[in-house]
């Protein structure tokens, strides 16, 4: 059956309409705890932290972005953080999959990595990732400071996290969609707790 031009049109405004909703009820539950972490995270850097960010699949994308963001900030004036998404040593981590589990991916190279008083940032749209739960985890015994995006209930992330953000959704794309929001916000919101400038646009 062919769609009709307004039909697709009406869908086409109905998700952008869901995604800007999803987004703005995230912010209006999460703001003060999302300026608490802000504040936490940039105390962290100031010291010489490290971020560590991982996630699977589009998480993983997502993941590398984060890093990006925060070792090219995109806006001038703004100094970079030393940030690594461990998702983007595919050779490592096929290594540690097939010779021992994926599921500890990303906890064995954050013990590689890591020290006490860095920052790991898991992203998972469920909570539930084994891969990343684990890395949680490990970032606990290891003394980071945990951030956990989610989507959904939580899941098992909440427990294992600092600070915890969670879309209210169940819909994995506006769950998806909002992590992208809040992880450029939060990166805003780290350089303003530490003292530059609050630019807009």
């Amino acid at each position: 059956m062919t769609v009709s031009d307004e039909a697709m049109r009406e869908s086409i405004l109905r998700k952008a309409k869901e995604s800007a909703q999803t987004i703005e009820a995230l912010f209006a539950a999460e703001a003060d705890k999302l300026a608490a972490c802000a504040r936490a995270l940039a105390t962290a850097f100031d010291a010489g932290a490290t971020l560590y960010v991982v996630g699977n699949g589009g998480s993983a994308a997502d993941a590398m972005h984060v890093a990006v963001e925060f070792m090219h900030p995109v806006i001038a004036r703004r100094p970079a953080i030393r940030a690594l998404a461990l998702p983007a040593d595919p050779t490592l981590m096929s290594a540690i999959a097939n010779d021992q589990d994926f599921s500890m991916a990303w906890a064995h190279s954050l013990r590689m990595h890591a020290r006490r008083g860095d920052v790991l940032l898991g992203l998972s749209t469920s909570g539930q990732s084994s891969s990343v739960n684990r890395a949680l985890a490990a970032g606990r015994e290891l003394g980071t400071i945990n951030v956990g995006f989610s989507g959904k209930d939580g899941g098992r992330m909440v427990a294992q996290c600092d600070h915890v953000f969670i879309v209210p959704s169940f819909a994995i794309h506006r769950i998806q969609e909002a992590h992208v929001a809040l992880l450029h916000v939060l990166w805003d919101m780290i350089h303003v707790a530490r003292g530059e400038e609050d630019i807009t646009g």
